[in-house]
């Protein structure tokens, strides 16, 4: 995996989830379709192959980078500005 500039600006340690699902699913009635923990506040969202797309709809409010997969047994993180995994 590559190593973008965004990297070097997360926090150590990550932060922690603040929930344990996509919120605003559970909120428009909708299913999260595997989620994504924001790696800079700990935001909990939704993947582009859900309906409202949460996790992009955060990243384009906060300016937030990267998250990483909330799926079990993934590790993989995501640079919405670079569009790479990192």
């Amino acid at each position: 995996m590559s190593e973008c500039p965004h990297v070097a600006e997360l926090p150590r340690p990550e932060p922690a989830p603040l929930s344990d699902t996509c919120t605003e699913c559970l909120a428009a009635g909708t299913h999260p379709v595997q989620l994504r923990l924001c790696l800079t506040c700990g935001h909990v969202g939704c993947c582009d192959s859900s309906p409202l797309r949460h996790t992009t709809a955060h990243v384009e409010a906060t300016g937030h980078p990267i998250a990483r997969s909330f799926e079990p047994g993934e590790d993989w993180r995501w640079c919405y500005v670079d569009g790479s995994i990192v």
